[in-house]
């Protein structure tokens, strides 16, 4: 016999998840403040000082997401590396953190879109040793084809070469944690290059558009996640998106999309919740590595028949080549 708690329970369960599915289907109540009102309701709290102890890196931390991201990490005892191209901010971040106690923090100037710089970042995070948890998270959107140091375009450089090469060369520091990739929803709308044929996921100055630009590049982020997973198992990787978020990046790069959808935004803290909990929470909540979530949930990476039917092994693995041959990455 089922007690009628237990019954009510599985109810509850059922309703909450059907509603849930609803929400993601719909991608605008999915994606808004609402979606995160509705589903945060029924999450436990992390627990107090559940990174106490841990030492969590975050690239991209002085605005936005990656501010919210060092607050929370911050709050629940994590020792910080803070990650980013311009000292002068970084180090007014790390002042304004200190001031509320805490673990430490240090400091790494690198613009994620330099290979060099990234190198450089490596060894100095690589040499103070166990390093818990890699956020990536910093990146831009471009209206205009900007190149980096290396001569790649400035989107894929950021978002997809500079990531991968740090996460290479800090896997020994990272064994037994966790690698968690900030994507995006625009990601849905964009394919799998065909690397395969020797496509490069870069566009061409006479065909620039940034959005489109961006949306590859998360596209190829989460992929890579996945990729990770599968060729490397002493570390856990995830991805996220973090839904509409009102952040600087968003009002500064899609100022229409931010008038347009202002009153649903959801605020950078509710945008970073799920980042967050991917650092902190069970390695049972989280399950098998490769997973890409929103709203603590795991999601699908395809939307669009397009999108699938580019996602091919060959096309994966190509795409992986060119990666670990354009970031100068060893390994794996």
């Amino acid at each position: 016999m089922f007690s009628t708690e237990a019954v009510w329970n599985v109810g509850m369960g059922f309703v909450e998840r059907l509603i849930d599915r609803s929400l993601d289907a719909s991608v605008i109540g999915g994606y808004s403040r609402l979606g995160y009102a509705i589903r945060s309701r029924s999450w436990e709290p992390l627990a107090a000082g559940a990174l106490r102890g841990k030492t969590v890196a975050v690239t991209g931390p002085t605005s936005g997401l990656g501010l919210a991201t060092a607050r929370a990490l911050r709050s629940l005892g994590a020792d910080l590396v803070l990650i980013g191209r311009d000292a002068g901010r970084l180090h007014r971040v790390e002042d304004d953190l200190s001031a509320h106690g805490g673990g430490s923090i240090v400091v790494t100037v690198a613009d994620l879109g330099d290979l060099d710089a990234v190198r450089r970042a490596a060894d100095e995070i690589g040499g103070r040793g166990r390093l818990d948890v890699l956020v990536h998270n910093a990146g831009a959107l471009t209206k205009d084809r900007l190149e980096s140091p290396q001569g790649f375009e400035s989107t894929i450089a950021t978002h997809v070469l500079g990531p991968h090469l740090l996460t290479s060369l800090l896997l020994e520091s990272l064994a037994g944690g966790r690698v968690i990739t900030v994507a995006s929803g625009g990601m849905y709308a964009a394919p799998l290059p065909k690397f395969t044929t020797g496509a490069s996921p870069e566009m061409a100055e006479n065909r620039y558009d940034g959005t489109r630009q961006y949306a590859i590049a998360k596209r190829m982020q989460v992929t890579a996640n996945e990729t990770w997973a599968e060729r490397e198992r002493s570390v856990a990787f995830h991805a996220m998106h973090p839904g509409w978020a009102d952040t600087p990046g968003v009002r500064n790069s899609l100022p229409g999309f931010a008038r347009l959808t202002s009153p649903v935004l959801r605020t950078s803290d509710e945008g970073a919740d799920t980042i967050v909990w991917l650092a902190a929470t069970t390695v049972d909540a989280l399950g098998s590595s490769g997973g890409f979530w929103c709203d603590r949930e795991r999601r699908p990476i395809h939307r669009l028949p397009n999108t699938r039917s580019s996602d091919t092994p060959a096309e994966r693995a190509a795409m992986w080549e060119w990666i670990r041959r354009a970031s100068g990455a060893t390994a794996p």
